[in-house]
């Protein structure tokens, strides 16, 4: 089995040329031997290290996990390196494994997360080419002042402070110079390695990540499609004073430049520093659970890039509100209207623990006679805490390591699943993940509000969809008094769940259980 897993690695190279050749996609200037090759050997040696280090060693025994476990360190660091060495689509491609944590071994997710702070930088000549190509002056033309030390640098771009010349200060975030040109390429060359491993390991099953990859990436690098999201959001809730957006600045930006207005705050998942601003760390999670929620069932738009570096937080000195910023507009989920409501009524038998509405919305969603795995993977809860109510009881660190375990014993039927569900499930399940990674740093995981918050969203997306699709007067009356009352009885639960947790509550409680115990 090794002597043939190292024939087809041998083979790829040659394989990869000829079929890069044939379509065209081959560039000797921007895309060399070296980068093709190194790819290739990192892929072999990794299929390697899988093949022989456990071929000798009983299966499920102690020894085998320990030996995998060690093997899962070997194959992710080397998939780390080749990442941070190829940079721009391997970069993106491993920070989107890196965040799925229920469906990857802890050892690839927790090394690969540290990809979002090792991205490359632009070098000044870089910078200035761009600025120059796409804005047709040069830097100092356009700004009082420019940090060429960026603020931040991710897989496809970076961003720097700068002062225009009328006193603004803004953002200014430029692409790096060679991801556009080597991104088809890349995807490419990882498709082909994928074909190759799946032929030597057929349970593996991540053709999905590829086909998700060539759809949304032309879209993160067009910069002007990510103004226009950034403006769409920024519309769409206008009500939600907690939230900020950077206003876009269209006569300075382009496909590869951005210019928005400045903002700063910490990170998301920064507790400390919001213990330090007095930021009420509980009220954070709550709107962010409240933004999200509303963008996933309210109004099928979801930002599914919500990483901590996209997420800042801040406390507005003029009136003392803690304020949310979300960056990096470029990718956007739309979903289908269909999926919506499914997905709506997904979440509400799984709140409800409705165990036969959530067999018929999983298998409505593609899980088919999977759909237990589909609700623990959706929840990242155990199936007896499906079974249980998910909103009964947090995640313990039993149930924590369980799923852990049974992540890696059901990766086959996990990889299955994903090439079965609609692809916009797919950045959601990327979304939920890096959501449920902030409420984990911020120790706010699995909160009532956040349930309720949902809870309310779904209802309140469901009337409005069975209003639409009605032509009587009496039954829209109808189905809008039933929302009204379920959203009352949301609030009053709420209010219960409040007076519970307060000094006024106890105190009322008390009171009450005093005159009970005088009447007998």
């Amino acid at each position: 089995m090794a002597g043939r897993a190292l024939k087809l690695a041998s083979l790829t190279a040659a394989a990869s040329g000829i079929y890069l050749y044939g379509n065209k996609f081959l560039d000797p200037s921007d895309f060399g031997v070296v980068r093709v090759g190194r790819t290739i050997a990192t892929t072999a040696l990794i299929t390697y290290d899988y093949l022989t280090s456990l071929r000798s060693v009983p299966y499920g025994s102690e020894e085998y996990n320990f030996l995998k476990s060690q093997v899962h360190l070997r194959s992710a660091e080397r998939l780390r390196k080749l990442c941070c060495v190829n940079r721009g689509t391997f970069i993106k491609v491993g920070q989107h494994l890196g965040a799925l944590d229920y469906l990857l071994p802890e050892e690839y997710t927790r090394t690969l997360k540290v990809l979002h702070n090792q991205a490359p930088q632009s070098t000044r000549q870089e910078i200035e080419q761009v600025i120059r190509e796409d804005l047709g002056k040069e830097i100092k033309e356009l700004f009082v002042s420019f940090e060429y030390t960026p603020l931040g640098a991710a897989s496809l771009a970076q961003v720097h402070k700068a002062v225009l010349q009328d006193g603004r200060t803004v953002a200014v975030k430029i692409q790096h110079p060679k991801v556009q040109a080597q991104s088809s390429k890349d995807i490419l060359l990882i498709e082909v390695l994928l074909l190759v491993v799946k032929q030597i390991f057929p349970d593996f099953e991540f053709m999905w990540l590829v086909e998700e990859a060539k759809k949304n990436l032309p879209l993160e690098l067009d910069f002007l499609h990510e103004g226009r999201n950034a403006e769409k959001v920024a519309d769409m809730f206008k009500n939600f004073d907690f939230l900020k957006v950077p206003r876009i600045y269209w006569e300075l930006s382009s496909s590869r430049v951005l210019l928005m207005e400045f903002m700063e705050g910490g990170q998301v998942n920064d507790r400390a520093y919001m213990e330090r601003n007095g930021i009420d760390v509980n009220e954070i999670s709550r709107n962010l659970g409240k933004l999200y929620s509303e963008m996933i069932f309210v109004n099928g738009f979801v930002h599914c890039d919500p990483h901590p570096g996209n997420v800042l937080v801040k406390k507005c000195p003029a009136s003392g509100k803690a304020h949310i910023i979300l960056l990096d507009h470029g990718l956007y989920q739309v979903l289908s209207e269909s999926f919506r409501m499914d997905y709506c009524r997904l979440w509400q038998a799984l709140i409800k623990a409705d165990m036969k509405r959530v067999q018929k919305y999983s298998r409505r969603l593609g899980a088919g006679d999977m759909y237990p795995l589909f609700a623990c993977v959706v929840t990242a809860r155990s199936w007896e805490a499906v079974n249980r109510g998910i909103d009964k009881s947090p995640v313990s660190a039993s149930e924590d390591m369980e799923i852990r375990s049974n992540t890696a014993a059901y990766l086959p039927q996990i990889t299955q699943l994903l090439n079965n569900v609609p692809r916009q499930m797919l950045l959601l399940l990327k979304t939920n993940d890096l959501l449920r990674g902030i409420e984990l740093a911020l120790n706010t995981r699995a909160s009532a509000s956040s349930f309720l918050n949902m809870s309310r969203c779904c209802i309140r997306a469901v009337s409005r969809y069975q209003r639409s699709k009605s032509h009587s007067l009496y039954r829209k009356a109808q189905i809008s008094l039933t929302e009204a009352l379920s959203l009352w009885q949301i609030s009053l639960y709420e209010l219960f769940l409040w007076l519970k947790g307060s000094q006024l509550g106890n105190w009322v409680i008390a009171l009450l259980r005093r005159r009970h115990h005088s009447m007998y």
